[in-house]
């Protein structure tokens, strides 16, 4: 049964009005109990110190609407079991970002927990054979599915280097995974997709240029966790295996783009790839003279241009899917040698 685009625009705006609402709830917590990420490093960008704690308006938001939306359209414990598979380890790897965000971790702690999420996830959708496109072999599964959360998860966590930065690109990468989930009828990835682009788009009111506050680690993580799930989850229904796997990569191309930029970069310089540094995508754009709104607004345009990309090889595989397959890997490696090319420090 495929539900209409109405229902699905209200989850998405009753989510959006949620997050929205929270947001400066969170942020006058943040300012009441020092939660401050202040303009201590060299990495930083802002001027003055922002609240963090944002991630925590996200997560409730998207947690509380799409258990209630389960509740109220469909109450059984398979649907209920397959969504927890999502929104458990997301909630878990969020309290630990959050914990980070207000006492410090260092890299190595998070990436076990990281890990250990991704393991646990990758079983989960194994055993209940949910994987999009699945390679027909347990360990080759596992050892995909595990790395496929883990990178997505610390992409999306580097990529929140930029005021709107990463708020923008995750609601961005969910809106083209409504449309191509809800086209597809899967319905679970099209209410998660609809509800984690309401949160986002109602977090951006706050967290635009110039940000009043920040979604943190537990928002990053938390998100990461969410995107990484829900892309490998989905199924494009794509004879071809190229195309079907392309779907995906197409969609996380840009947050891709920036973590092997930036771990590259780092490697190069004698740097360890976990140690942060004003060398992502937007500190080079605002190094060649784009502002921060612009620099929002370019890194918002390429993931719609690679998110269109993904809609058209999965809508006309047969007359497009392996010509804009390789137009999307064509652009991808351009924009990352442009990218690297620009200098990685003032």
């Amino acid at each position: 049964m495929q539900y209409s685009i109405q229902r699905y625009l209200l989850l998405g705006f009753v989510t959006l009005v949620i997050v929205g609402v929270l947001t400066p709830v969170m942020r006058s917590i943040a300012m009441k109990i020092g939660a401050f990420d202040a303009p201590n490093m060299s990495r930083k960008i802002q001027k003055e110190p922002v609240p963090y704690l944002g991630g925590i308006a996200i997560s409730i938001g998207v947690v509380f609407v799409s258990y209630s939306a389960l509740l109220y359209a469909d109450n059984s414990m398979h649907t209920f079991a397959l969504a927890s598979t999502v929104l458990l380890p997301a909630i878990a790897i969020s309290a630990m970002g959050l914990f980070d965000d207000l006492k410090g971790l260092e890299p190595w702690p998070r990436l076990a927990a990281q890990t250990g999420a991704g393991l646990i996830v990758s079983l989960a959708l194994i055993s209940t054979n949910t994987l999009g496109t699945p390679f027909n072999n347990i360990l080759i599964d596992g050892i995909v599915t595990t790395l496929w959360i883990v990178g997505v998860c610390n992409s999306i966590n580097f990529f929140d280097n930029l005021d709107g930065g990463a708020a923008g690109t995750v609601a961005i990468i969910s809106i083209f995974l409504f449309l191509i989930a809800f086209d597809s009828n899967q319905l679970l990835i099209s209410a998660m997709a609809i509800v984690t682009a309401g949160a986002t788009i109602g977090f951006l009111f706050w967290n635009r240029a110039p940000a009043k506050i920040y979604m943190g680690d537990a928002g990053a993580l938390f998100l990461g966790v969410i995107i990484s799930v829900m892309t490998i989850r989905l199924d494009p229904k794509l004879l071809s295996r190229e195309l079907a796997v392309a779907v995906p990569l197409a969609l996380m191309a840009v947050p891709i783009m920036d973590t092997t930029v930036a771990v590259c970069s780092r490697i190069k310089r004698g740097v360890s790839p976990f140690e942060g540094g004003r060398d992502h995508l937007s500190h080079r754009l605002m190094r060649i003279g784009f502002g921060r709104r612009r620099t929002a607004l370019a890194l918002w345009a390429l993931t719609a241009i690679f998110g269109a990309d993904a809609y058209v090889i999965y809508k006309w595989p047969e007359n497009f899917g392996f010509s804009f397959m390789a137009f999307g890997a064509f652009l991808w490696v351009i924009l990352t040698i442009f990218f690297f090319w620009i200098p990685s420090t003032d």
